[in-house]
């Protein structure tokens, strides 16, 4: 469907149409983010100890697969499909308990926390009853520290999806940050999911957009690391404010990281700063629509207002309004693609890559 050169100094990017066909929407629903890694947000606070579950929909208003997170009698974690395999109704509703198991309130059919079909009155007669059509579909499902995330058709192994994350920052204990939800907000933009990905994926803009958050970054030594599924954006500080206490032996020691932007292939954005992480999870909902979730967790609040994380929220919504007015501009008829900055744009240029492997 789409060919982005190897080379980006002769490479253009995705053409205007991209963001503005709902045919494109509706490929990337199957191609791209049925085959994707998603977090399974506010798992780490509700699914915590033995029999503890949550119902959710794998990308909400999006791709709308009724699961069913929970941690049997030992405390092993699952995710199950959430619909009986009899009828199809939603088996677990609300979050809570199953001190008894999971049971559809229909015609009573029950089931094992592992998904195995039980029992179901009324089975006389049947034939070929039980079967493995009767058990609830196992979904794939990892964690990465506190976090929990589940795919459809993982596309990409876990492990390769969050290696060179680790390697970067595996000296901070994420595992005790905390969920702080004044701090946590979601926003609707007028704009393609995809979009909103480019302009997270470049610090070329920082210097026109973001007036209060250059002031921090030297800009000059901003740069870009691309892996095979993620790139992470390095912010060094320009002297005075919060920065990273890096280990000996850090492949950046010495440096004045103020801020590390990972992008995870196609729609997760961590952000560490000094004070803790920022989440960024872009959720897909009309072709020029699109929600963007924002979870802080906190770490040492003594570091909050500070360096490059200090306003995240005016941050943002300068975001909002550039990509926003870029959405209406990628419609017009006199726009075709665009080309990259060969030192500023090399993780859009890595990005558009991966859409066009994946959209084939």
């Amino acid at each position: 469907m789409y060919q982005i050169e190897s080379d980006i100094r002769r490479a253009a990017t995705m053409p205007g149409t991209f963001y503005t066909d709902p045919a494109v929407f509706e490929a990337c629903r199957e191609k791209v983010f049925a085959r994707s890694w998603q977090m399974i947000t506010g798992a780490e606070e509700t699914v915590k100890l033995p029999l503890d579950a949550m119902p959710f929909s794998f990308m909400d208003k999006f791709l709308e697969e009724p699961l069913l997170l929970l941690r049997d009698r030992e405390g092993t974690a699952r995710c199950l499909s959430n619909v009986c395999t009899h009828r199809g109704k939603i088996l677990v509703e609300h979050p809570g308990r199953l001190e008894r198991g999971i049971s559809c309130g229909y015609h009573g059919r029950r089931f094992n926390l592992d998904g195995r079909f039980l029992s179901m009155p009324e089975t006389e007669g049947m034939e070929n009853f039980p079967c493995a059509d009767d058990d609830l579909t196992r979904v794939p499902l990892r964690q990465w520290r506190q976090f929990s995330f589940a795919s459809l058709d993982p596309a990409i192994p876990f492990e390769e999806w969050t290696a060179d994350l680790d390697r970067k920052i595996g000296f901070l204990p994420v595992e005790q940050f905390l969920f702080d939800p004044a701090r946590s907000r979601d926003y609707l933009v007028r704009a393609n999911w995809a979009l909103y990905c480019d302009n997270y994926l470049e610090g070329f803009h920082v210097p026109f957009v973001h007036k209060s958050l250059a002031a921090v970054l030297d800009w000059s030594a901003y740069r870009t690391e691309v892996f095979r599924w993620i790139n992470v954006q390095i912010g060094i500080g320009k002297g005075g404010e919060e920065v990273f206490q890096l280990p000996p032996g850090h492949e950046d020691y010495g440096q004045a990281v103020a801020g590390y932007y990972f992008w995870l292939f196609p729609n997760l954005m961590l952000n560490f700063y000094p004070w803790g992480l920022s989440i960024n999870i872009v959720r897909p909902l009309e072709a020029g629509l699109t929600k963007v979730s924002f979870r802080a967790y906190v770490w040492d609040r003594s570091k909050l207002g500070a360096g490059a994380g200090a306003d995240l929220d005016l941050v943002e919504r300068e975001d909002e309004a550039v990509v926003e007015q870029v959405q209406i501009g990628v419609r017009s008829r006199f726009y075709k693609h665009g080309r990259f900055a060969p030192k500023q744009e090399q993780g859009v240029h890595h990005f558009h890559r991966l859409l066009a492997e994946f959209l084939g």
